[in-house]
């Protein structure tokens, strides 16, 4: 009799390539926030909040030394529009990198991929510079600041060109970092040299001709002149937009074919 007992066919599928991938994100993309500064997720609110503390020293310290704006009458305004992109540049160019060693032991799994890692933690990189860009705002607003543009879409679209170059030589960084980490520290010392060069506590545009056009040769120092323009749009500035689009470009086409030919060349 109980041989004879047949068990109802199951319904239930196995999951799809598709699922099993955003569950592979998912899982990245918390480990990334984890991973932050003594790993739990109040290190992840320490590295959005960095921005509102990045742009409280720079504003005291220019109350202090009695330094106007070279922009408007707020010297708010004139900090934020400033370090904002180039701080979204250089944080998600730097973390791409962190992130895909930190995740290197994860790809011994099958369901892992190198550039699984690079995703993960550029869509975590995004969620927290525009988290950090409204903490900002509401910050400011606070302090009776009026953080909206006159052209709100000129500088957005500043931002988010920001965010693009960041991913593009964040790839780069990770062809690179595959044959030779220590350039983790080595990139820190270029961000540092291009973030004091670029012109976030000054008008790069008032500089001298024979240095204010070497100073363009820097994407970081067209990209903050950008936004401000959206600020500003008398301000004697002229953006180069080819010349930052073939930056964008050029940079992710050359990282993702190191991804194609180094990266997964380590697997």
């Amino acid at each position: 009799m109980a041989a004879d007992v047949q068990l109802p066919p199951s319904n239930k599928q196995p999951p799809s390539y598709l699922d099993v991938y955003l569950r592979v994100l998912s899982a990245l993309m918390l480990r990334d926030m984890r991973s932050r500064f003594g790993g739990n997720y109040w290190g992840y609110l320490v590295q959005v909040l960095w921005p509102c503390v990045h742009l409280a020293i720079i504003v005291g310290a220019m109350t202090f030394r009695g330094i106007k704006s070279p922009m408007g009458d707020d010297p708010m305004i004139f900090v934020a529009s400033g370090a904002l992109p180039a701080l979204a540049f250089q944080y998600i160019s730097r973390e791409l990198m962190k992130g895909y060693l930190i995740h290197k032991p994860l790809t011994y799994f099958p369901q892992v991929k190198r550039f699984d890692t690079i995703i993960a933690r550029a869509l975590v990189e995004i969620v927290s510079s525009f988290m950090g860009v409204c903490l900002v705002c509401v910050v400011l607003l606070c302090f009776g600041v009026d953080p909206v543009p006159v052209d709100m879409v000129v500088s957005i679209g500043g931002y988010l060109t920001a965010i693009a170059l960041g991913i593009g030589v964040g790839t780069v960084n990770v062809g690179i970092c595959s044959v030779f980490p220590g350039w983790t520290i080595g990139y820190i010392l270029v961000t540092l040299t291009l973030y004091l060069s670029s012109g976030v506590y000054f008008m790069a545009c008032y500089m001298p001709d024979e240095i204010y056009y070497y100073m363009k040769w820097n994407p970081i120092c067209q990209l903050i002149e950008w936004v401000r323009l959206g600020y500003d749009p008398t301000l004697p500035v002229q953006i180069d937009y080819l010349y930052l689009f073939g930056w964008v470009f050029g940079s992710l086409t050359v990282g993702l074919l190191m991804e194609r030919y180094l990266v997964r060349a380590q697997q």
